[in-house]
């Protein structure tokens, strides 16, 4: 797609390739989920300094996914960084994955306080429960259940977390107040036990494997970009994201309104 700064979101939802890949996509919900994105972008100050570009890429990550992208749902966000926007995914909109596999029974994640958790079976792997002792929370647990009967825990302590979210979040290394992290440090946690849980042994489809490997980067049509991380990009293995490097760019006239595609 041709740079172009007077590209704007909005521009680029009027255009017909666009509307008709949504359209391909998400059927009849394509309208509301457009006009859900439009919302949030108009909401969000942040969002509208965001290449227009990156934010329709990471809300056709969703739309491919079928994830809805309200902020009152809670499954699929589109998150400002700079000039890019990525996409992210919820504990909520993982489970909803998982659960469209059919293999799920049980499968759940959440804060541990103190005494809940003795520890962790060297052998077998399960957790040993305990009684709770305070409402300090001490760490982050995940579990997971299949239809043939096979059970698995993780069990991640609130330091094992933070050295995590360290790792993987520059802003939350050098900014905690202005991260996603730092605002929602045991959200995110719950999260990431349950990402880490689903990864290393759970049944994955390929839209649920895309989605844990998109998380958190900016997308393009063939790679992953993790700007938060160590800003490495890796290709992704999955191309039915909605193609919008080949859309013709189009500019607004500030005095008419008027949508206008460049030759």
């Amino acid at each position: 797609m041709t740079e172009n700064k007077n590209t704007t979101l909005p521009a680029l939802l009027q255009n017909d390739a666009v509307k008709k890949r949504f359209t391909e996509v998400l059927d009849k919900n394509a309208p509301n989920f457009m006009q859900t994105l439009l919302t949030i972008y108009n909401s969000n100050e942040q969002l509208k300094k965001c290449d227009p570009v990156s934010i329709l890429a990471a809300a056709g990550l969703a739309a491919t996914l079928n994830l809805s992208i309200s902020p009152s749902l809670g499954y699929a966000y589109i998150v400002p960084f700079g000039n890019k926007a990525q996409f992210q995914i919820s504990a909520k909109g993982l489970v909803q994955l998982a659960h469209r596999t059919g293999r799920y029974t049980a499968l759940h994640s959440g804060v541990v306080r103190e005494g809940e958790i003795r520890g962790v079976d060297c052998v077998t792997g399960e957790l040993i429960r305990g009684e709770k002792l305070s409402d300090e929370v001490v760490g982050y647990a995940a579990y997971m259940r299949l239809d043939n009967g096979f059970e698995k825990s993780l069990y991640m302590t609130k330091a094992e977390v933070e050295e995590h979210a360290q790792t993987f979040s520059q802003t939350y290394k050098w900014q905690k107040d202005k991260s996603i992290w730092g605002k929602f440090f045991d959200r995110m946690a719950c999260k990431t036990v349950l990402k880490l849980l689903l990864n290393r042994w759970g049944v994955t489809t390929s839209g649920l494997s895309e989605a844990i490997q998109a998380d958190q980067s900016v997308v393009t049509k063939s790679t992953f970009t993790y700007v938060d991380n160590d800003g490495r990009t890796v290709q992704r293995e999955d191309y039915s994201q909605l193609d919008t490097e080949t859309v013709n760019t189009e500019t607004v006239d500030t005095e008419t309104g008027e949508v206008i595609t460049a030759e």
